[in-house]
């Protein structure tokens, strides 16, 4: 059995990705007769080594990262191993890793079944990325658009416009938007109050799905936001509340992904063909294995311990 320590809380966003998009299928085998390929946006979270090829501190390309990696080797994937990309891939049939877009050992004939272009750090507005030098959100979609040529030039227009409107795009980032801009830098803070900038963040968040619509994609999957008030480095530096979860930062939390679960409902009934799942358990399920490990089992327990061990973007 593999077992994967994985940092912040990707371990529950995979189960979360893979149930979500299962939602729409009777079985997990029948869903990947109709899967061509898995395409990757967002930051840490999904990011399988983007920023090793980019001008940024914010990296992985060292160990312990990679340790239980094919080969023990760091890939820049923010985990010891595979990421949740990886293993909702290998569910659908296809390669049990989804690489990088930036990769040079990679080229088209693997992207044509799986790419990433998401980037560690970085989140739906543009000032987020600025502070650690990473990719924007319009920087990953501009590469997703040198793809779509690369593709057609590989497989034909024909089968590449099949590929992307039955791919199953994951969406995954939103967290940095907060906790390493909102609340740590007052450029925001100047212009807007949280509740305007959760406001900003959705607009964002509308628009970018709404190109990705129109570039082709059909099914697409969003994550919605973790405790993040209870995050190793929020919980450390809230001295006043004993350490523990920072209540403040999780209503922030939940908050936004209500905002997201109505813009999804919205945008469903906006775009024909549309299926646009919102991940929301992402926030319920690592809480629950937070305050309660032993439910879980000792393996979650294990996993819960190195969430607050391994602290990444």
């Amino acid at each position: 059995m593999e077992l994967i320590l994985v940092p912040k809380w990707l371990l529950s966003i995979g189960l979360a990705l893979i149930l979500a998009v299962q939602q729409h299928s009777s079985n997990c085998s029948a869903m990947a007769t109709k899967i061509p390929a898995i395409i990757v946006f967002g930051d840490s979270t999904v990011d399988a080594g983007n920023n090793n090829q980019i001008l940024t501190l914010l990296k992985s390309n060292f160990h312990p990262y990679g340790r239980d990696f094919s080969g023990g080797r760091p890939t820049g994937r923010f985990s010891n191993g595979r990421i949740p990309p990886d293993f909702i891939s290998e569910a659908f049939g296809l390669r049990p890793i989804v690489p990088a877009y930036l990769d040079p050992t990679y080229n088209i004939t693997d992207f044509a079944i799986g790419v990433c272009f998401a980037s560690a750090g970085t989140g739906y507005d543009s000032a987020t990325s600025d502070v650690l030098n990473v990719m924007p959100l319009w920087k990953e979609i501009e590469y997703y658009k040198e793809y779509q040529n690369k593709l057609k030039a590989y497989v034909g227009h024909r089968r590449a416009r099949t590929i992307l409107k039955q791919a199953v795009y994951l969406v995954s980032l939103g967290t940095n938007d907060f906790l390493e801009n909102y609340y740590i830098f007052p450029r925001r803070r100047l212009k807007y109050t949280i509740d305007e900038y959760q406001d900003f963040l959705i607009e964002i968040s509308t628009n970018f799905l709404k190109e990705l619509y129109s570039l082709g994609a059909r099914k697409i999957s969003l994550t919605g936001l973790p405790p993040m008030g209870c995050l190793p480095l929020e919980r450390t530096l809230n001295i006043f509340g004993n350490n523990e979860c920072d209540d403040k930062l999780n209503k922030v939390a939940l908050k936004f992904n209500a905002m997201l679960k109505s813009m999804t409902t919205k945008l469903n009934d906006e775009l024909p063909g549309l299926i646009l799942v919102f991940t929301e358990s992402v926030y319920g399920l690592l809480y629950s294995m937070i305050n309660n490990p032993a439910s879980y089992g000792t393996s979650t327990l294990i996993i819960i311990i190195n969430l607050y061990t391994l602290e990444s973007y």
